[in-house]
């Protein structure tokens, strides 16, 4: 008798591990290519993480003070809506409702751009055709970025863990804070895998992987909004509702952090199985094809064309941000209390011309820095439209570089006002007086926005490689003006922002010589910038 024996689990095993065949070689090269990258987004998040439990130990140092902080931001809906409710009192809850929530979307924005920077942007530039006519399997580009995104939440989780545990002495609420925020990265990681697959643009697969992202902000937001005291409805419809139900130091619920695994784990199979579907460079969702006859007669034309979106979605947010911390600014003196570290650290960073003053600028302040990173966003586009060749084709036809340069900075230096100029009217309408004021104070942060927008404009038109640098002193920028006055800097390091050389308006003098000469080296970096566009060559 002979007997045929089959073997489908080795063969389907064989089968599975040629799609995944050169992840590791993938994952070396995708963390070689991150090298600097990654350690700045783990130490910049893990050590917030610890950094900011000291700083609320000496702001808060009793436990009537701690309880008096806890019972007024669950008392104020604005307040929770935008960090959340406390939990519990204690040195260790109080961290985790103020900087949880936030870091929690930072390791989400951290995600996505890994993810979609390994795969999609891969495919856009051509590289992963070329990998690929190499041994590397259909699903080891997908493997690689995933794993990659889980070695950097894993960072963050452990730095965190460790960092907490030593300040506040409980490694519980430790590790579950650090675990909440790693695994809300992941499950993000899990969504822009999903749009990598769906689009052919990189910059379309984050930008939807980030509406993703604000609608679960806006969804928790909204249930804590409606209830402090138990989970709404809303929150669980949220990842990030799901992080905040982990209730780091206050009677942990592990099982959540099931929730965000779970959807880690479905949206990264849902992405392997979209990846079998369509060919290398193509999206699962074709896109719409333009008209028979083109319509762009300009640069300007096509510079509004391609950046019209992200504008639009920034200013929306600008407008949301500025009615929220708007209707939070009658109630700051009441909030605050007679705790006079935390005013001092506003009077820094707004000035010393009364709370409530002191509390809308450095609202404004932040709106700025924030829009900086909207302005070097749009300038950088110029770059992104270097590197992916389709700059070349456009310069072959009758267009210079200085009006395609120009196309593009006037959506960026333009852009940068028009964002001032919605979140101020916002702040202004929540707080529902001093339209005029808030305004100016709004706009007078455009030549500091600027003056960082021009950085940018130099480092691409005279050092192209180093053109993304931008981005870390932009945030350089924002951790100054935002955390220095809350650890105390001295005047000198915050100095180094040009944001810290503006009137700290509403309420102080206006002073016209450092705006009009944050204004005139806005103008040199960026006369200097396309001086040297015009004189290098174009990549293709």
């Amino acid at each position: 008798m002979t007997a045929v024996a089959t073997a489908p689990a080795p063969a389907r095993h064989s089968r599975l591990s040629g799609r995944l065949a050169g992840t590791g070689a993938l994952l070396r090269l995708a963390l070689r290519r991150d090298r600097l990258m990654l350690p700045v987004w783990i130490l910049a998040l893990g050590g917030t993480l610890v950094s900011g439990a000291g700083t609320l130990a000496k702001l808060y140092d009793t436990a009537a003070k701690r309880a008096d902080l806890a019972e007024s931001m669950n008392g104020n809906s604005s307040l929770r809506a935008l960090y959340g409710p406390v939990f519990a009192d204690s040195l260790g809850a109080l961290n985790a409702w103020r900087l949880g929530g936030f870091m929690a979307v930072l390791a989400a924005v951290m995600s996505l751009m890994i993810v979609v920077r390994h795969t999609r942007d891969e495919e856009e530039t051509g590289r992963q055709e070329l990998l690929s006519s190499a041994c590397v399997g259909r699903h080891a580009p997908l493997a690689s970025a995933l794993l990659t995104a889980l070695l950097a939440n894993a960072g963050v989780a452990l730095i965190t863990t460790a960092g907490l545990a030593k300040s506040t002495g409980t490694t519980a609420g430790s590790a579950a804070l650090g675990l909440a925020v790693g695994a809300t990265g992941m499950a993000f990681a899990g969504v822009a895998a999903i749009t990598a697959q769906l689009t052919e643009s990189g910059r379309l697969a984050k930008g939807l992987a980030g509406a993703v992202l604000g609608a679960a902000f806006v969804l928790r937001a909204a249930g804590d909004t409606s209830s402090h005291d138990a989970s709404s409805v809303l929150d669980w419809l949220s990842p990030l509702g799901w992080a905040e139900n982990v209730r780091p130091y206050a009677g942990e619920r592990w099982w959540a952090l099931l929730l965000l695994v779970a959807a880690a784990g479905a949206q990264s199979a849902v992405a392997y199985a979209l990846a079998g579907r369509r060919d290398i460079g193509m999206g699962l969702v074709p896109p719409r094809p333009g008209p028979a006859e083109g319509r762009m007669a300009t640069a300007y034309g096509l510079a509004w064309r391609l950046q019209r979106g992200a504008l639009t979605g920034w200013a929306a947010g600008f407008a949301v941000a500025g009615l929220l911390f708007g209707g939070m600014t009658k109630g700051a003196t009441r909030l605050l209390g007679d705790n006079e570290q935390t005013k001092e650290m506003f009077r820094r960073m707004g000035g010393q011309s009364g709370l409530t003053n002191a509390y809308l600028a450095a609202i404004v302040g932040l709106l700025g820095m924030v829009a900086a990173l909207y302005a070097a966003q749009s300038v950088l586009r110029l770059h992104g439209e270097e590197t992916g060749g389709r700059a070349e084709p456009v310069l072959a036809n009758a267009v210079g570089r200085l009006p395609w340069a120009a196309g593009h900075l006037v959506i960026a230096f333009g852009g940068s006002v028009l964002l001032m100029t919605v979140g101020g009217l916002g702040l202004a309408a929540g707080y529902g007086e001093d339209f005029g004021r808030i305004l100016g104070a709004a706009l007078v942060q455009v030549p500091a926005i600027w003056v960082l927008a021009g950085l940018a404009v130099l480092l691409y038109g005279a050092f192209p490689k180093a053109a993304p640098a931008t981005w870390g002193v932009v945030g350089v920028c924002l951790a100054l003006g935002w955390i220095g006055p809350a650890l105390n800097l001295p005047r000198a390091a915050l100095d180094l922002s040009p944001f810290g050389h503006l009137p700290k308006l509403p309420g102080t003098p206006m002073h016209w010589l450092p705006v009009l000469s944050l204004l005139a080296l806005a103008a040199a970096l960026v006369g200097a910038g396309l001086a040297a566009l015009r004189r290098r060559d174009i990549s293709g």
